[in-house]
């Protein structure tokens, strides 16, 4: 998963966007860091750091849990789990979620499409099972490369030249040797996709982790707000054993949460 990093990383920061940026960085360090790391990565010196510490400790966005280290506090915490335990997008998938985890006995995502990448929403892991994926609420990922992410693209890009003008100047990088780089390629896939109506990740993003996503509609809109995935361990759970799961996967969210089943007009 992609860690938050400051869009300003590398430039000199002032007022509002040095304190923003502070508190992005210390998301980074779980463990805590110095003032000095904290400095030397946002290139700003030490004393105007300090002071938008200060700021975070303030209220209590940011702590000093030992001498000369710096964390998150926990007022940010409060808030921000306060805020994704109400977000409408937890209250209307969790329960669904967690059943459909419980069923699969493997880790169930709710992603939604930001630019580039996909960022997950929601996630609910498996009860059971020694091996746990990694990925976080928040967290972010290349579209390309994912379930969901190829879900959610097809209902927008159908073409070559619609793929190359929403790449721009970045290309399809492999990540895994199964990563679908080549942009005929990639447009059939996603063709392929809005036809069956699911999104399929066959190790792209991750070796050893296959996923199925299928679209879920928003409230107010015929178009999907974002997808749901079911992402499982290949030796656990085999990709062609999940594939003769999809149309059932794609019949349940449908009936609970009015998906369709990836014909949505464009």
């Amino acid at each position: 998963m992609t860690q938050a990093t400051p869009k300003h990383q590398g430039e000199q920061l002032v007022g509002s966007d040095r304190v923003l940026a502070v508190l992005i960085e210390l998301a980074n360090h779980p463990d805590g860091v110095t003032l000095e790391e904290l400095a030397a990565t946002l290139n700003s010196p030490k004393s105007t750091v300090h002071r938008a510490l200060a700021s975070l400790r303030k209220a209590s966005l940011a702590e000093q849990p030992a001498r000369g280290f710096y964390a998150l506090g926990d007022e940010f915490f409060r808030l921000a789990f306060q805020n994704y335990e109400a977000r409408p997008d937890t209250v209307r998938l969790e329960p669904l979620m967690h059943s459909l985890s419980a069923e699969y006995g493997e880790t169930v995502h709710y992603a939604v499409l930001d630019g580039k990448e996909v960022v997950y929403r929601a996630k609910v892991d498996p009860a059971q099972g020694a091996v746990k994926l990694t990925s976080m609420v928040g967290g972010r990922n290349p579209a390309y490369r994912t379930a969901v992410g190829k879900m959610l693209l097809s209902q927008i890009i159908s073409t070559k030249s619609e793929l190359l003008e929403w790449l721009g100047e970045d290309k399809l990088e492999p990540k895994t040797p199964s990563t679908i780089t080549d942009p005929d390629a990639f447009v059939a896939e996603l063709l392929s996709t809005r036809a069956r109506g699911y999104g399929v990740d066959d190790e792209e993003n991750e070796p050893g982790i296959n996923c199925i996503a299928v679209p879920v509609l928003g409230e107010s809109s015929g178009a999907p707000s974002g997808a749901m995935s079911i992402s499982a361990l290949r030796f656990r759970y085999p990709l062609e054993k999940l594939l003769d799961t999809a149309p059932a996967l794609i019949a349940r969210v449908r009936l609970e949460h009015g998906t369709s089943s990836g014909t949505a007009s464009r």
